[in-house]
């Protein structure tokens, strides 16, 4: 990227597709001296991310102008709009518009549309991810769900997908620029094709994808809703393409919290997923998200979340303590105290610490893929097919795929030597 602009990509996966779409209108739109703060919104350490990021960027670059766009600004604008160092605030349908980026002047300004009116994605095209050895596609848009503690879908709009023809194409450009690994990435993936002629389902994207680009060598997956899998997923995992590690949004472990939550599945649904994944691929490991604290939560039934990371065999969790957005129902829900909820978070983290860091030494001595993502001196880091942390001591090239044997643990990495 130029260095007269900078970019900063804050929260999902998402952001970072559409961080790349950023540059090149920045580029093509021959602008200068511009700092963009591509914003989160999911929790509210996530926007006070965003404020932190705004002043930052001004005290370190003054003489820059300042554009916040992302889910933040979709979904408070003014906010954005009355902090003195901000610019421009710009919608998440309007920074992905070339004619919105050519014609900015900078004048104190807001462009930003209902989002929730929005049909269809925005045809893009990206063929390289700088720094990144990984692609990342977006597959759709929104969500048409309304969990109770969510404010995202008013940030994002309703579920919109990319036509699979589409899909698989950019996929090609990727593949073709030499990328080993692309991530499907979106709102809610797993509800991908509703909107489409034919409706096609996310597993027969995955199909699609795998039979029409058979060069592509591994093919992730983001996020996914057990209660949207289909029965053609199941078939699916016999693909040694298809990496072996499903990040599930479960949020809770107690059915009358997931229930409060507005969640579309049960504990025994999440239970018997892992379960069936396993049958059929043992390598497989699981994240999951979750949301500890969250309005009217006892005790027993934080226990419950803790079972679950039993019962599923979860390794790699995301823990957000609750927080009340605005003008959601669980906001209105009864709170539970601060400090209850911090202690949950930590006890749940650790869980997950524990079950990871025993995992890890149970792969010593196996073999296995690693994509390098980072090398410098003698060392290169990178990531296995279950989402691994892995340090080889060797100069090797970013983007490849390297044959490795685990050779023991180093905090939360995976030491290997390449075989």
């Amino acid at each position: 990227m130029d260095k007269k602009n900078s970019l900063i990509n804050l929260g999902c996966r998402l952001n970072i597709y559409e961080g790349e779409i950023i540059k090149n209108h920045l580029k093509n739109s021959n602008l200068n001296n511009v700092t963009v703060i591509n914003s989160c919104a999911v929790t509210a350490e996530a926007e006070k991310k965003v404020a932190y990021e705004i002043r930052k960027a001004k005290r370190d670059n003054p003489e820059k102008k300042i554009i916040v766009t992302g889910c933040a600004a979709q979904i408070n604008p003014q906010k954005y709009d009355s902090i003195d160092e901000v610019d421009v605030v710009l919608g998440n349908k309007e920074k992905l518009a070339s004619n919105v980026w050519k014609s900015l002047n900078f004048q104190k300004s807001i462009q930003v549309e209902d989002i929730l009116l929005e049909k269809k994605t925005v045809p893009t095209s990206i063929e390289k991810f700088d720094g990144k050895s990984r692609a990342y596609i977006e597959i759709q848009q929104g969500c048409d769900h309304r969990c109770t503690f969510c404010i995202i879908p008013y940030g994002r709009g309703n579920n919109r997908s990319v036509p699979a023809g589409e899909v698989v194409e950019r996929i090609k450009k990727i593949v073709n620029n030499g990328y080993k690994e692309v991530v499907l990435t979106g709102v809610d993936i797993t509800d991908y094709g509703k909107d489409l002629p034919g409706k096609p389902t996310f597993s027969n994207l995955i199909k699609r994808i795998l039979k029409l680009v058979p060069d592509l060598e591994q093919l992730r997956l983001s996020s996914i809703d057990c209660a949207e899998i289909d029965d053609e997923f199941w078939d699916l995992l016999s693909e040694k393409k298809l990496m072996p590690h499903f990040h599930i949004s479960l949020q809770a472990g107690n059915n009358l919290i997931l229930k409060r939550m507005k969640r579309r599945h049960t504990r025994e649904m999440a239970i018997d997923f892992c379960q069936k994944v396993l049958s059929k691929r043992k390598e497989t490991t699981f994240g999951a998200d979750f949301i500890a604290g969250f309005p009217t939560e006892t005790e027993e039934m934080f226990n419950d979340t803790l079972d679950l990371v039993d019962k599923c065999n979860l390794t790699h969790l995301h823990v957000f303590p609750y927080s009340p957005r605005d003008n959601t129902p669980a906001s209105r829900m009864p709170q539970i105290d601060k400090s209850v909820i911090k202690d949950r978070a930590n006890i749940l983290r650790n869980k997950g610490i524990e079950k990871f860091k025993k995992l890890m030494k149970d792969k010593i001595g196996e073999k296995d893929l690693v994509l390098i993502e980072k090398s410098q001196k003698e060392k290169s880091i990178g990531k296995d097919k279950n989402f691994f942390n892995v340090i080889l001591d060797e100069k090797l090239k970013e983007g490849n795929l390297v044959p490795c044997v685990y050779i023991g643990v180093n905090n939360n990495m995976l030491l290997a030597r390449r075989v």
